[in-house]
């Protein structure tokens, strides 16, 4: 088959991984209007899922963030996770009021240490946290795993192609099948009027000594990552497409990051980070067939696109298969 996925991000990348791997006679182009410059490379990249994230069924939305979390942590357990970025990773989530905003209702069945926090662990943080519980879960760096992932592409004759599709017959005529990974890119090419922008800033600093993650509640999180570096976010603005740092949002993540860990105040800030995440109430992993075109769609993750990508891969490369099984036999 001749495929041509569109999208140059973490969804567009494993989906093409998940291709290569599966249908190994497949010709497959990525386009993309940025390989190196896209939203995926703002995320912090730890695998924890909200609790609102949402596929089209509870069982399949489960089988989504379980598939991608094998996905990852197979890559950890490999000889190229210091290249890929994988890494084990554990981690606080604190709240004052209400204990059920710490609980994530993916964990349980899911990661190798889930419980909730000892009463001397509320000392582990400034201010008055009340509840919270630990866990050990995944890290992906996206600055180390998408280039990871191109490489791999490249040396397995995929063509990575820097052009913008505005309209799936661009490409139609070329390829058999085309898969949709546009992310927010899908609201003028699909003219989906539910996948809205939500705008994220986010501050990287140096702080070797942070090898813990920790939340309080969902406007607060410190991440370690890669070379000793941390991520202090965050911000979560509705509809807003804007990519400037607004100095007082900088200023206030900062302040909140300080409280949660006050030894933060002496990490020296590296820059600031804009993105604007796909955000869908059901991301959208379907096919159609747009007048002669089939077409599988992937997008919609919002801010959990590193973390479920892997899973929602896996459902559309299936797809890609039923539609091939169904037109072969016709």
């Amino acid at each position: 088959m001749r495929i041509a996925v569109i999208g140059g991000g973490i969804v567009g990348l494993t989906t093409s991984l998940k291709l290569r791997e599966e249908l190994r006679n497949s010709n497959i182009t990525i386009f993309a209007d940025s390989f190196d410059d896209t939203t995926s490379h703002v995320a912090a990249g730890l695998f924890r899922i909200g609790n609102s994230f949402s596929g089209p069924t509870e069982e399949l939305t489960r089988k989504w963030v379980k598939d991608a979390y094998e996905y990852y942590d197979d890559i950890r357990k490999s000889s190229e996770a210091g290249i890929a970025g994988v890494a084990e990773i554990s981690g606080y989530y604190f709240a004052k009021s209400d204990p059920r905003l710490a609980e994530n209702r993916w964990f349980p069945s899911l990661v190798p240490v889930y419980r909730k926090v000892q009463k001397a662990e509320l000392d582990l943080v400034g201010n008055e946290w009340n509840h919270g519980t630990y866990f050990t879960t995944l890290l992906t760096d996206p600055t180390l795993f998408l280039p990871w992932g191109r490489s791999k592409l490249q040396e397995n004759d995929v063509k990575l192609l820097r052009k913008r599709i505005n309209s799936f017959a661009e490409i139609a005529s070329d390829f058999d099948v085309i898969m949709n990974c546009s992310g927010l890119g899908a609201r003028y090419l699909c003219n989906d009027r539910r996948l809205v922008p939500i705008r994220g800033v986010i501050a990287k600093v140096k702080a070797p000594w942070i090898k813990t993650a920790f939340f309080g509640e969902s406007d607060t999180y410190i991440i370690p990552g890669f070379n000793g570096t941390c991520t202090l976010g965050g911000v979560r603005t509705f509809e807003s497409d804007k990519l400037n740092i607004c100095p007082y949002e900088a200023t206030a993540l900062r302040e909140r990051c300080n409280g949660l860990v006050p030894s933060l105040a002496k990490a020296k800030t590296i820059k600031h980070l804009a993105g604007l995440r796909p955000h869908r109430e059901t991301v959208r992993v379907e096919p159609e067939i747009i007048g002669k075109t089939r077409v599988i769609h992937n997008y919609g993750h919002g801010a959990y696109g590193v973390c479920t990508a892997p899973g929602t891969a896996s459902y559309a490369v299936q797809l890609v298969k039923d539609v091939h099984r169904s037109t072969s036999q016709l």
